[in-house]
């Protein structure tokens, strides 16, 4: 703690520098004579200024709170504007005020947010590199992400394959491939090159071992039994294996490795109690959904696979102890396709659903602020502002201590912003 207190004060001391550092850019604005040392420090301050006010206007309010308590604020607008003034200069911070609005646009606002990115502003962002460097990996990846997140999932698989090919010395970058050629071929439900990258990434990559193995794991329980046989994998052991790589960054476990160990603990016993759909609720935990929702034919299909186990799960003779958090965790799902799908009323019906049986869910207590959040959304997409607070502030404040909740109070945080206008700040 002592430490984590350290760094927060080493953190603060920066913060304080750059906005004296803005203060002085402030002062000289009205020099007529400005060299290139003056154009260097001007995209160093537009740089840092821009990467703290956007960084921690993405923090929920409690955080942010705390922050302010040591002299933090934050501003997502003045943010994204000395972002973009830097990365339209000719410094050489310009490539990285570029980066860090294109990771904003094409990671931060779908994992932390709702999924409204201005991909139009990335796409023009990345164009004079892209014409600059054809061959650049990292501008490639970029270059795949945005057809991803635009749903043109055909196009980022070739895109990424250039990338891959594009050089050999990085494979960090190759991982970065094969982590979103997985998801390219989750969304297309082609589960057997889904499970071809995820286990790659189990061999190769070292950054989240119990993550990669329960992707692997979950992708395998979407394909036939035949098929599982012909990859040589043991759906089983392979989910009894992610406990023991769960790994701690400052005692802390990751949340996503946390979720990963408590839904692999059905396997644990003698009788397994297999998953439902692992890999959609996967797809759902990294806001994928928001994705795959841009493309009509893609969320049918999933909605059919989802009814199909909806069915399945309706007929089985002997219900588990995990039956109510299934059915509910296939609602959320449903609801989620139909409300990509524009079938609103019926989306809103699932979640519903879910809301009315939180008493007889066990253990994915998650599901329940999730759906609430959903519902949210909903309202707000059919411009009913007030319930979609409601729901969302509901969700918000009535639940606590389950399972992601750090990244759904990220994505409320988003949701709520969206949604009120809020007082500017100073940086």
């Amino acid at each position: 703690m002592i430490n984590f207190i350290k760094g927060g004060l080493k953190i603060r001391t920066s913060y304080q520098i750059y906005k004296e550092c803005l203060q002085v850019l402030q002062m000289t604005q009205g020099n007529k004579s400005k060299n290139e040392t003056y154009h260097q420090f001007e995209g160093g301050v537009k740089l840092g200024i821009g990467a703290f006010n956007l960084l921690l206007s993405l923090l929920p309010g409690r955080i942010l709170r705390l922050l302010e308590f040591i002299g933090f604020s934050g501003n997502r607008d003045i943010g994204l504007l000395q972002l973009r003034e830097g990365a339209s200069g000719t410094s050489l911070r310009a490539i990285l005020c570029t980066f860090t609005l294109l990771v904003y646009h094409t990671f931060v606002c779908f994992i932390l947010g709702i999924g409204e990115a201005n991909l139009e502003e990335a796409e023009t962002l990345l164009e004079p590199y892209l014409q600059k460097f054809p061959n650049g990996s990292i501008i490639l990846f970029y270059a795949a992400r945005i057809s991803i997140l635009q749903g043109n999932f055909e196009k980022a698989q070739l895109t990424l394959q250039e990338c891959i090919a594009a050089q050999q010395e990085w494979k960090q970058i190759h991982h970065l491939c094969y982590w979103e050629l997985m998801w390219c071929y989750t969304f297309q439900q082609n589960w057997l090159q889904a499970y071809r990258y995820a286990d790659l990434l189990c061999k190769e990559s070292r950054w989240s071992k119990a993550i990669y193995v329960f992707q692997k794991a979950a992708i395998l329980c979407m394909l036939p039994d035949d098929d599982v046989k012909k990859t040589g994998e043991n759906i089983v052991s392979l989910f009894r294996q992610i406990e023991g790589l769960r790994q701690r960054i400052a005692g802390k476990s990751i949340p996503t490795e946390k979720f990963a160990v408590r839904k692999s603990r059905r396997y644990a016993s003698s009788q397994p109690v297999k998953l439902i759909l692992p890999a959609l609720e996967m797809m759902y935990v990294w806001n994928g959904f928001a994705v795959v929702g841009k493309r009509t034919d893609l969320t049918e299909s999933l909605l059919i696979t989802i009814e199909k186990e909806e069915t399945a799960l309706q007929n089985e003779a002997n219900h588990s102890e995990y039956y109510m958090d299934d059915v509910c965790l296939l609602q959320l799902l449903k609801g989620l396709c139909l409300k990509y799908l524009g079938r609103l009323l019926q989306a809103e019906l699932c979640f519903n659903q879910v809301i009315q049986s939180e008493k007889q869910i066990k253990y994915d207590n998650y599901l329940v602020p999730f759906t609430l959040y959903e519902l949210g959304l909903l309202y707000k997409q059919r411009d009913e502002r007030e319930k979609a607070i409601r729901y969302i502030e509901t969700a918000k404040n009535n639940y606590k201590d389950y399972s992601m909740e750090s990244r759904l109070h990220f994505r409320i945080h988003a949701a709520l912003d969206s949604l009120k206008v809020t007082p500017a700040s100073t940086p």
